[in-house]
């Protein structure tokens, strides 16, 4: 039998893990089409999507899923690698 507090945290882990799984396939799902824009060389289209990259990102960073630097790395790679095709 275990405590009270320990169900309570139980539900509240699996609560949280659903949902940060869900965010972050959320945002590695808008890195892909971007970058398969980039690749298919594609830049007009690419160059709408980095907005809602970055605000994913962001808001990854913000909601502690992602750190603040790892986010604005890859934000960094991402607006480089369509600089570079």
């Amino acid at each position: 039998m275990i405590t009270k507090s320990a169900q309570k945290a139980y539900r509240q882990n699996v609560t949280r893990r659903a949902r940060n799984a869900k965010q972050k396939m959320a945002f590695k799902k808008l890195i892909k089409e971007y970058k398969k824009l980039v690749i298919a060389k594609d830049i007009k289209k690419a160059a709408e999507k980095l907005p809602g990259v970055y605000k994913a990102l962001d808001k990854a960073a913000k909601t502690n899923l992602l750190k603040k630097n790892t986010a604005s790395r890859l934000k960094s790679r991402l607006t480089k690698l369509a600089k570079q095709k």
